[in-house]
């Protein structure tokens, strides 16, 4: 039986340093807000609480001041997206997190609803299939409270890479029924055509 005792808070990240994009990801706008807060609303309707993850001078920036916020601790900086990962599973140890990166402008509530059905907590995570190689979706995930057990094991063998983590740990692996919910915007190009797809004028 799956336990859910646990509670489901929500974590946006969003403490990248967006190089490739020449700008901050989480401030760009698909939808009516910023992307930071895009996602924290979405995350917002399905679980208990949700923060925005990043590093302490990001705190004011437009779309995320005001919000409530988990900073990067000094330990795990520089680790990528696993820096907002532990620092969140650290201030809330016994929490399961579900996990989304703030340059996912094509998932929806549905695509996150179904996460939270199929998950499995006897697994350390529940996540997608990418569409791409089958392999684990590490920035919409659901991580349980074990999990940081088991990340923290791996960062002692300089093992940094959230995917390569759930490839070898025990994961709930879900099929994405939006193909696109999960394609992530990297570049300009990739930006102006998501805002094409999503109707938008640039």
């Amino acid at each position: 039986m799956v336990n859910r005792h646990y509670p489901i808070y929500g974590l946006v990240l969003t403490g990248g340093q967006s190089r490739r994009m020449k700008k901050d990801k989480a401030r760009l706008k698909f939808h009516q807000h910023e992307q930071a807060r895009h996602a924290y609303e979405l995350l917002l309707k399905i679980c208990e609480k949700v923060f925005i993850s990043n590093r302490k001078e990001q705190k004011n920036i437009i779309g995320q001041k005001g919000l409530p916020q988990i900073h990067d601790l000094r330990k795990f900086q520089n680790m990528g997206p696993l820096s907002g990962i532990l620092s969140a599973m650290s201030k809330f140890p016994n929490t399961s997190w579900l996990v989304l990166a703030c340059d996912l402008p094509f998932v929806d509530e549905k695509t996150l609803k179904h996460l939270l059905r199929y998950r499995d907590a006897t697994k350390i995570a529940t996540s997608y299939r990418s569409r791409f190689n089958d392999l684990p979706e590490p920035l919409c995930t659901i991580y349980e409270p074990k999990a940081q057990k088991r990340i923290l094991s791996f960062l002692k063998r300089d093992v940094i890479c959230p995917r390569k983590i759930l490839i070898n740990c025990k994961t709930r692996l879900l099929k994405l029924k939006n193909k696109k919910a999960l394609d992530n915007i990297n570049t300009p190009k990739e930006y102006r055509q998501a805002r094409a797809a999503l109707r938008l004028k640039i």
